[in-house]
């Protein structure tokens, strides 16, 4: 698929393959450090192998970013399939470095590339993403005002999306490093599960709840993302899981009952995130027309 503007996100968007192929998203992995093993995300790793594998290696992931030169080699595959700008709509800047490679790489190539901070990450990016996606469908009489339109329906639908994650652990927020303000949490005594979001007014990991049983953390979840969305109004609504399957499917059950939202699906949260949030992860990503 040829677009005069080409339509980039990274891996932690989280996007499903089937959504990636039909609107021409091109992703820019960030890896995983394993061991004495680097794995590029989503390419050479796949969420299914990472969650099998987490609890039996002794070592701990890291995660790293794209370098510059992994950006350029993407811009310049775009502008050779014929894009005339490029927009790259990347995780919160908060959270990683990706967003300065990606700036860092548009000075060394020759077509116009609008970087975007997504001020979010897993379903909340990828909402914007495919905002950004469904308005390029629309077409425009030139690459730059087409740019311009999609730049705006992204910025509309980060003004509303929200992201709730419910985790069985806080010790993998922890251990990445990621904790933000959600090291409140620790300290504790008690085993808890927490809940955390990501508002798109900070890009950071921010603490909602803790709760002490996975039934109640669940609820907790449902009723906190369903009280921030208008449920009078069309939902898009996506439920992302850390090999939780199960209550993945559960959830989207309870929310086709309950709401029938005009978009939904359920995907995997990807080995980068993975890293930060580990197994069990429940996540509500989504907003209201």
């Amino acid at each position: 698929m040829t677009h005069n503007v080409a339509l980039i996100t990274d891996t932690t968007a989280d996007i499903p393959d089937t959504l990636l192929s039909q609107y021409g998203i091109d992703l820019v992995p960030l890896t995983v450090v394993w061991g004495d093993k680097t794995y590029l995300d989503h390419i050479e790793l796949s969420a299914e192998a990472f969650y099998e594998g987490l609890p039996t290696n002794p070592a701990h992931p890291q995660t790293s970013q794209p370098s510059p030169h992994d950006f350029v080699q993407a811009y310049n595959q775009a502008a050779a399939a014929g894009a005339e700008e490029i927009m790259a709509i990347l995780i919160s800047a908060a959270l990683s470095g990706t967003c300065q490679s990606a700036v860092q790489a548009a000075t060394l190539v020759d077509i116009p590339v609008h970087v975007v901070d997504s001020m979010a990450t897993t379903g909340s990016l990828a909402f914007q993403v495919l905002a950004a996606a469904r308005e390029r469908e629309q077409g425009a009489p030139s690459a730059a005002e087409l740019a311009q339109a999609m730049l705006s329906a992204a910025e509309t639908v980060r003004s509303k999306v929200q992201l709730y994650v419910a985790l069985d652990t806080l010790e993998y927020l922890r251990l990445g490093g990621r904790i933000g303000n959600a090291s409140a949490f620790i300290g504790s005594l008690f085993d808890i599960k927490p809940l955390i979001q990501v508002p798109t007014t900070t890009g950071t990991v921010e603490p909602v709840q803790r709760v002490r049983s996975r039934k109640r953390s669940i609820e907790t979840l449902y009723r906190a993302f369903f009280g921030m969305v208008d449920v009078a109004r069309p939902l898009h609504v996506a439920v992302m899981h850390g090999a939780a399957p199960e209550a993945a499917q559960r959830l989207a059950e309870r929310i086709r009952h309950d709401y029938d939202p005009v978009e939904m699906w359920i995907n995997h949260t990807g080995p980068v995130l993975g890293v930060h949030t580990g197994p069990g992860t429940v996540a509500l990503a989504g907003y209201s027309e």
